[in-house]
């Protein structure tokens, strides 16, 4: 098999599938190449969720997840506001 580091022909990318798969977790993305082009790239899931914003949480999602704040203590000062001079 002639694989150059991240680089892969079509055909051995298919017969040795598992393999890439492997190169792929343990070296990063993995070029596939045909007729000597660069004509895809393997990546891992992490990094295509990552460059995708996949696992990027909606803001319903996120306002859902926030933990009960009953037991803070929120209670806004009494004391006047300062006073501001507007020139």
């Amino acid at each position: 098999m002639t694989v150059t580091a991240g680089q892969w022909q079509l055909q051995e990318a298919k017969q040795h599938f598992s393999e890439l798969i492997r190169a792929v977790r343990t070296d990063g993305p993995q070029f596939v190449t045909k007729h000597g082009q660069q004509v895809a790239v393997v990546l891992d899931i992490v990094d295509y969720r990552r460059m995708t914003g996949a696992d990027v949480v909606d803001f319903k999602s996120f306002l859902g997840s926030v933990p009960d704040l009953s037991e803070l203590d929120l209670e806004r000062s009494t004391a006047p506001a300062r006073t501001v001079e507007f020139e």
